[in-house]
């Protein structure tokens, strides 16, 4: 788990979404004061959805893209997808102070995961779930490890979906374009109750967004679900419907450009014109597209175009 800081690319692919009851304007506010180079960049308010009216949030976190939702008590976070955040000492002086800095804030309500201290593969680290849920992974880094960007999405695969990391990643390898593998780390001999082969780490990249990938055979009491999803800008139809049907393996989870794959994270998979409709329609506009994807399952581009422009 070491490597260098690359800044994040601001065209970015893959965008990581959040689902909270009522709280994504307060909890993006919360995250934008802690972490450096952070801010709201967009607010919209969508009518009479099946959740009433929602807020849809574009924040950007140390310069990197994230997108969040409150549409209702549906789904409740858990660290089966977290976000590791790196502190570079080549980059600031006083890395470890801002790590630190950042742990006490996300502490504030939050509850402690893995003790901040010195580990193994870190000088000093620790695993926060906040007071809204989101785990959050703070890590110093080795300044002579690889380059990797400030934050990481990570996958911990567990129960009866622990094992499945590493088929998981080379299934995301294959189904983006822009794709390849960093590091792979398994688990030795005698680390049970986890299976010798099985994976301790890895990370990989899709679009130039790096993700990491773990199994854990300990118990834990959680499963991916929708309150984390990944959301997937394309340029076209054809994109559309090449990432749907790659990544789509339930139906039932089939819902307003949303899909669930195989292991059960979630995607959505939108076309990029969206956030321009969506952030710079007027109140007409954004009325006929929300009513127009409210009634899909995967986006049909033409049919967004067509209730913009009514």
């Amino acid at each position: 788990m070491e490597g260098g800081i690359a800044m994040a690319k601001m065209d970015q692919k893959i965008v990581p979404h959040l689902w909270y009851d009522r709280e994504a304007k307060e909890a993006t506010e919360f995250y934008a004061s802690i972490f450096p180079d952070s801010k709201i960049t967009d607010v919209t308010t969508i009518h009479d959805t099946p959740s009433g009216d929602s807020d849809i949030v574009s924040f950007e976190l140390m310069g990197q893209k994230f997108k969040a939702i409150s549409a209702g008590p549906f789904f409740k976070f858990n660290p089966s997808i977290s976000f590791t955040v790196r502190f570079d000492p080549a980059r600031e002086k006083d890395a470890k102070e801002k790590l630190s800095e950042a742990w006490n804030k996300l502490s504030e309500g939050g509850t402690a995961l893995m003790p901040l201290e010195q580990y193994p593969f870190s000088e000093w680290y620790g695993w926060i779930q906040d007071k809204y849920g989101v785990s959050w992974q703070l890590l110093l880094t080795n300044p002579e490890g690889e380059e990797r960007p400030v934050i990481v999405p990570s996958f911990l695969f567990v129960g009866h979906n622990c094992g499945n990391a590493e088929e998981a990643v080379h299934f995301y390898l294959s189904v983006f374009k822009k794709a390849s593998l960093g590091h792979i780390a398994r688990y030795p001999k005698g680390m049970e109750p986890d299976k010798e082969g099985t994976i301790m780490f890895s990370d990989f990249s899709l679009e130039n967004q790096w993700f990491t990938a773990m199994d854990s055979a300990h118990q834990h009491h959680f499963q991916f679900n929708e309150a984390i999803s990944f959301m997937v800008y394309c340029d076209g139809q054809e994109e559309i419907d090449h990432y749907w049907n790659k990544l789509s393996a339930v139906p039932q989870a089939e819902q307003c450009g949303w899909l669930k794959d195989k292991f059960g994270i979630s995607w959505q998979i939108v076309p990029n014109e969206m956030d321009e409709m969506m952030s710079k329609g007027t109140p007409e506009q954004l009325e006929r597209v929300t009513k127009a994807f409210l009634k899909m399952k995967k986006f049909e581009l033409a049919e967004l175009q067509k209730a913009f422009k009514g």
